[in-house]
């Protein structure tokens, strides 16, 4: 129906109209990308497709100022960067095809606006019927969440909102001109001394350059120290070297895990069997405070109203941290793992428990957690023997 709706306008307006149809379910499915992600995928392929077989360079495309504003919503809760909470551009290049420009006239006006336009030209309007699906991000933020801020908190949201992707769009291009200059540079130099934001963005070029996806946490931990892998997929690791250069480094096997299940320590008892353990566990209870039993090798003890319930059992991650017994705060499993000489190939096999709060409070082979220790409070003592490899 909304194909017909503009193919009879198109031929009302004397204009060429030229559609297409295409499978976005099966190409979110073989890309490995959102049902939204697929859809613009394949939208961009079209224009740039259309574009070389009419043999033009500028594609005009009808995103409006109320686009602008769904995009900053959407981009601010999925923790985008200032280059991300910048928006869209009135102009550039496709991202199918560089060679193709695309160009957004009527980003600057208000949805209102081009339907008022539209009603004094005798031009019928018509609403996309997947916009009012609530089951996508976008459309819950345009039918819910602008609603909601523009009637009781800002009236001018749409105005104060373009001002800040204007101020994020101007910053963030001054930070990435100046990663670019210092990756110009040879040799680079100086790494250490950058300001943190033009590190992150000299990563984030070179990782975009390696068609490396450049997550937050994978960026910060390349920033971090020089010469240390981090995982960045299967069988895949990086390094950043003294210069700041990002390194690529294969291994042999998966750097990481990631199957996890949920335990429910309700009961007295239970077993359970992951990651090549069998993990039988007892919680005890008494009007007396518990003590710390004799160590007994394979055999741990904690608080187990500290621990808490359900508990999450998983293998090491990349960043995971812990704060063992007697050490004064956390620290990396990464690190625990190096002084304590365990190979890499065993570490992505080690398990470990997280708490109902998600803080870690046994890891295979390493001391048990400070914060989930028996105390002279302690009333309900949780008893966690292993055996296995």
């Amino acid at each position: 129906a909304d194909e017909q709706f503009v193919r009879e306008i198109a031929l009302k307006l004397k204009l060429e109209f030229i559609a297409e149809r295409a499978e976005v379910p099966v190409t979110a499915r073989r890309e490995k990308i959102s049902v939204e992600m697929a859809a613009r995928k394949l939208r961009h392929d079209f224009l740039a497709r259309t574009a070389r077989w009419l043999k033009i360079k500028t594609v005009a495309l009808a995103h409006h100022a109320d686009d602008q504003v769904e995009l900053f919503f959407l981009r601010l809760l999925r923790g985008a960067g200032g280059e991300g909470m910048a928006g869209m551009k009135w102009s550039g290049p496709s991202s199918s095809d560089p060679a193709i420009g695309l160009v957004r006239p009527l980003l600057g006006q208000p949805k209102a606006a081009l339907r008022r336009f539209a009603e004094e030209q005798g031009v019928a309007f018509r609403e996309d019927a997947t916009n009012a699906r609530l089951d996508f991000l976008r459309n819950r933020i345009r039918n819910k969440l602008l609603p909601l801020l523009a009637r009781n908190y800002q009236p001018a949201l749409a105005r104060l909102v373009a001002r800040t992707m204007d101020i994020a769009g101007a910053e963030a291009e001054f930070v990435r001109q100046a990663a670019e200059d210092w990756l110009r540079k040879k040799p680079r130099t100086g790494f250490e001394r950058l300001h943190p934001a033009v590190q992150r963005q000299a990563i984030q070029i070179q990782l975009l350059d390696m068609k490396v996806p450049s997550g937050f946490d994978l960026v910060e931990q390349l920033r971090g120290l020089a010469n240390r892998p981090v995982a960045a997929g299967p069988s895949l690791a990086l390094y950043r070297d003294s210069a700041g250069q990002i390194v690529k480094q294969m291994t042999v096997g998966p750097l990481f895990k990631s199957d996890q299940i949920l335990v429910d320590l309700k009961g007295k008892e239970g077993t359970v069997k992951f990651g090549g353990l069998q993990i039988d566990w007892q919680i005890s209870s008494g009007s007396a405070p518990q003590r710390m039993p004799k160590f007994t090798k394979g055999c741990e003890y904690f608080d187990a109203d500290k621990v808490g319930s359900p508990i999450v059992l998983r293998h090491w991650r990349a960043g995971d941290r812990m704060q063992p017994m007697g050490m004064k705060g956390p620290v990396k499993l990464q690190d625990l793992f190096v002084n304590r000489k365990i190979p890499r190939a065993r570490r992505s096999h080690l398990v470990v428990a997280a708490a109902d709060s998600g803080e870690l409070f046994w890891v295979q082979g390493l001391r048990i957690a400070e914060s989930f220790k028996l105390d002279n409070q302690t009333v309900r003592r949780l008893k966690w023997r292993y055996l296995g490899r």
